[in-house]
Parts: structure tokens; sequence; C-alpha cells
């Protein structure tokens, strides 16, 4: 890349930062505290040398920090290091955090999602601290991956809007580049960076949108990346629109509760969690309830659209419960609709509540000594070989679906609002009543082992996964679960 293109590149830096506001001081005669979230890639080294290139004209102070997960054991080091070299060089203060430093503790099968919370963990430490905004290298090749995933997982209008530029204490001033970009940025700054391996294996399902849907796109049209990203753009400008409506509707909802409430939503009331009437949601516009529900789910979990449909169905139907975490449900009866906590997930004498990853060997212990055992095998595969029986078979999933469709996933017991689609039954149904038709002794319920994803049951010890996640002729790996019992264990 010759100067000329990197001023280019930079010029619309600038004047996307100057339409979204992101390098604007928050008061009058104070200069903004930025601080650049550098891992040691291409995109992050870009974005540090274009702060810097806009730094003298804008005026903000800027620092960097740099997040060690503790996953990588010496390439992770080797990036810390890196990384200091380089603010060394450019004579920029540097912060650098490791789990500890914010109270996380690394797990034996830690994923993205874990590696996500602590980096805004420690972002959140940063603007404890002092820090006005933390800019982060997310790129328009970042944005089409993102839409690509919830537009695989379910999502709605909010969710198609992708990233978006600014949000309080954050920015993202590179949306408007491709990675390509950022990669001749360093070139034609000199600036060498690292590459984390991960990104080069498949083992994520981001990581197989990269490398094999994206170029897909790319040899329809070479400009996917970017047009994917504008679409993100009107999208978000559209959610906008439907979110101030459904502000409205809320405050109405809000305003119009039924003289008499239902016991829980006192309760709920009282504890100061929402409460609204069901006949204001139940006659609104589908698309702004939708809007609606989901500002009321993105506070308490990731608003995928199959959470948002429950929702959705429980305000119709005018009765019943959505369980969204082990802490958190929503719950309509007798003319209201309200959010309420549980206190306790499960019995104490048999609960559990563990995130689940689906990594080969993980293995989970459960009530009674009894312990869940994590396989990952290809498929084709002979059952010989790899040791499964016939009667495995209903413990088996679609790997990929599994990943790509419920990132977010907890072993756990029954909870208030489950609902469960067994296989070959060709209908779903509240687990409470499936167990009733299933013959299920009422002493085994409640500590019954479960894998879920917010109130959707995907398997049941006994029973298998539910419909639509057995492996196919398309599947390349396959999840296995193999309950043990204690003397299965110890032997």
């Amino acid at each position: 890349m010759k100067h000329d293109d990197f001023s280019g590149i930079l010029q619309r830096v600038r004047a996307f930062c100057e339409a979204e506001a992101l390098l604007t001081p928050l008061a009058a005669g104070k200069p903004l505290h930025l601080a650049a979230a550098v891992s040691g890639g291409a995109d992050s080294m870009a974005l540090l040398h274009l702060l810097l290139a806009l730094q003298a004209e804008s005026g903000f102070v800027l620092s960097v920090c740099h997040v060690n997960h503790g996953l990588r054991g010496e390439t992770a080091d080797r990036d810390e290091a890196f990384v200091r070299e380089a603010c060394a060089e450019l004579g920029l203060p540097l912060r650098v955090f490791r789990p500890a430093e914010v109270g996380f503790t690394v797990p034996p099968h830690a994923g993205e999602d874990w590696a996500r919370r602590l980096r805004y963990a420690c972002f959140e430490q940063l603007r404890q601290e002092g820090i006005d905004c933390i800019a982060t290298a997310h790129t328009a090749s970042d944005q089409a991956e993102t839409l690509l995933f919830r537009l695989a997982r379910g999502t709605g209008l909010h969710g198609a809007g992708g990233i978006r530029p600014k949000r309080p204490g954050y920015c993202r001033p590179l949306l408007g580049l491709t990675r390509a970009e950022t990669e001749a940025v360093c070139m034609a700054r000199g600036q060498r960076w690292v590459t984390d391996e991960t990104n080069t294996g498949d083992d994520y399902a981001r990581n197989r949108l990269r490398h094999a849907a994206l170029p897909a796109l790319g040899s329809v049209n070479e400009a996917a990346e970017e047009n994917l990203a504008r679409f993100c753009e009107k999208a978000a400008r559209a959610d906008a629109y439907f979110a101030r409506q459904a502000a409205t509707l809320l405050e109405e909802a809000g305003q119009r509760l039924p003289p008499k409430l239902p016991a829980g939503a006192r309760y709920a009331r009282e504890a100061g969690e929402g409460v609204w009437a069901l006949e204001p949601l139940q006659k609104a516009d589908p698309l702004i309830l939708e809007t609606a529900l989901h500002s009321l789910t993105a506070p308490v979990r990731d608003a995928e659209e199959k959470y948002i449909r429950l929702l959705a169905a429980l305000v119709r139907r005018g009765s019943g419960a959505v369980q969204l975490t082990g802490e958190i449900r929503f719950r309509a009866g007798e003319e209201a609709f309200w959010r309420e906590k549980t206190p306790d997930a499960c019995p104490e004498n048999t609960g559990f509540y563990e995130p689940f990853f689906p990594t080969d060997g993980a293995e989970y212990p459960l009530s009674g000594g009894q312990k869940l055992k994590i396989r990952v095998v290809p498929a084709p595969f002979e059952e010989k070989i790899q040791g499964v029986h016939k009667k495995d078979l209903k413990n088996q999933a679609d790997y990929a679906k599994i990943t790509t469709l419920y990132p977010a996933l907890v072993l756990r017991c029954r909870q208030p609002g489950d609902r469960f689609h067994p296989a070959g039954r060709g209908v779903g149904k509240e687990l409470r009543k499936w167990m009733n038709e299933a013959g299920i002794p009422p002493r085994q319920r409640a500590g019954l082992p479960l894998l879920a994803a917010g109130s959707e049951v995907l398997w049941v010890h006994g029973t298998g996964f539910a419909a639509g996640l057995a492996p196919d002729t398309g599947s390349t790996l396959v999840l296995q679960l193999e309950l043990q019992t204690m003397e299965e264990v110890e032997s």
C-alpha cells in the first residue's frame, strides 16, 4: 500500500468517526481518555496506528490495554510480550490484564463466550479507573461474520443490526474497513502483527464461517463483506425506530395494570421487577412486541430469536412461564405479565447448574455419584470401532448444530417454563406435561439431568436429544453424551 492509499483509508476512518461521534469529548474542555484494546493481531495493530494518526487533530488521550486470557500458554505470553514491545516503541502507556485481577478463574473447558466475558470485565475495570471509552478493532469482516452467525442461530431485526459503532463506554472506529484493509495498513506502516493459532482451525463456529461461508460469498461478489456490513447499518437504523415504538408500548403497558394483580406480580413489583398489563402487549404490532421483548431479554442473556419467540408465545397464551437463566424468568397470568427472580433453580439435595462446553473428553460430575462424559467423534464412523452401542444412538447429536445454534448451554435440572420437543413425536410441549406422559416417577423428576439453552431443553437423560439434532448424512462431527454410574466411574 502506498502512502496515498493509507491517507485514503485514514480519511475514511476519520469521516466514520465524525459521522458517528466516536471521538467526541464527553464534556467541553475535557479531553477524551481513550484506551485501545490491542491483542497484537493485524486488526488491533491497524487500529493503534490509525488512532495515533487521528490523535493530534482530535485531542484525545490514548493508552493501550491487553488481556492475556491464560488459555494458550506460551503463545499467549508471546502475544503479551509483542504488545509490550510495540507500545514501548510507540511511546504509549500499556495496561495488561490477567484473569485473576478481575476475579476470574480459568475453567477447564473455557471457550469463546468465557474469553469475551473476561475481556469486558477488564474493560469495565478500566472504565472504573478513569478511562472514558474503550476502542475495539471490530471490522466490516467481523460485522459480516456476526450477521451470518446470528442468522444461522436465528435472529430478529436487532440482531441483524450487527455490531453497533458505539455504545456507552465503547467505540468501534474500524467498522468501515475489511480485514484485508487492516493488514494493508500494517504493511504500509511497517508494523508486524501476531496470529492467534486458534483462528486457523475450524473448532469454533465463527471460524467455519470465516473459512468457508465468506469466501463462498466473495466468489459471487468480491464486495460481499462490505454489502453485508451495509445491510447491518440499515437494519440497525430500522431497529432504532422500532425500539422507540417498543419503549412507548412498555410504558403504556406499565401504566395500565389490572386493578387486582396476581400474587406473583405483586411480589415482583414490591421487589422492583417489571410488571406490565397483558392486553396492550397482546394487541401490539408483532414487530413492536418482539422489539419490546428483546429489550427485556437483553439485560438478562443473549437475546436470541428463540427466546423472543418463547416470550411472544407466552404473551399470546396469557399464562405460564419462560425461564431465561437460572435466576430470571418471565411469567404471565390474570391479565399481567412480569419478570421475577427464582430463589433456587433446583432442589438443594438434587440440584446442579453448570455451564456446558461440548469438548471431547470433558467430564461433568452429577448428583448421586454419576458422571457425564463428552465425546466428539468424526462421522461417518463404525460403531464397533468407536465403541458405540445402538442404545446410545439417541444420545448423539450433530456437533455443528449444537455449537452453531446453541452457543450458551447449561447442564441442569428442570425449571418452570421448560419445553421439550422429543425426537419422533412431531410436537413440542411443556417439560412438566411430557414427564407426566412419559411416566417418569415423580421422585426422579427434580434431579433428572437436562441439557438446555434457556427454556429450550435439548437433551434429557434416558430419552436423548430433542428433535432436529440427530446426525445426518451431512454431519462431519458427532457429539455423544455418556452417563456413567458410580460403579462405572470407579471401575
